[in-house]
């Protein structure tokens, strides 16, 4: 929901995959322009419908081995795949010559200690993200409160897909 937000505000056009028609609309109304049910729909085949054929310049894929393949078949040439968690598992080691036949296309895995290694790099990002939440661009969502002694079961939740948005812990 955050990056919807965030991406919005930057003025982008965000394509977004949910599992159920639920999460859709909170896609929706967090600025995902074209949220995709996954579960029913193949996602590569609606981004390439949505974008006329070109793809998109970039793909973020918390999901990991199960959606690899098909989230390097949404970008466009020059595009730039973020792999950024790996819920499914890791995805499979990289081959360069699928990148190339693709389109020439770019592979990140980022880790936040290498982007906040300088002070000066996390007070900058810090202020950049209070700056757009005081601003009212993005808005923070804590959706659900678990007592600190039920964070076995949070951790549950959110393995079983049942949490959205933000969560927090109370003492």
């Amino acid at each position: 929901m955050l990056a919807c937000q965030w991406a919005k505000a930057l003025g982008t056009t965000v394509i977004g995959t949910v599992g159920s028609d639920e999460k859709a609309e909170l896609a929706k109304a967090h600025g995902c322009d074209y949220p995709i049910v996954y579960t029913r729909e193949n996602f590569t085949q609606r981004v390439r419908e949505i974008t006329n054929g070109a793809g998109v310049s970039v793909v973020y894929d918390s999901i990991g081995k199960d959606t690899y393949v098909a989230s390097l078949d949404c970008l466009s040439p020059l595009g730039l795949f973020v792999s950024f968690g790996n819920s499914s598992g890791p995805v499979p080691p990289i081959d360069s010559s699928e990148l190339a036949g693709r389109g020439s296309l770019y592979f990140t895995r980022p880790m936040l200690f290498s982007y906040i290694a300088k002070r000066a790099d996390l007070d900058a990002m810090a202020a950049e993200l209070f700056d757009v939440v005081a601003s009212g661009k993005v808005k923070t969502n804590v959706r659900q409160r678990y007592a600190l002694s039920d964070a076995a079961k949070a951790h549950e939740d959110l393995e079983a897909r049942k949490t959205t948005g933000s969560t927090i812990f109370l003492p």
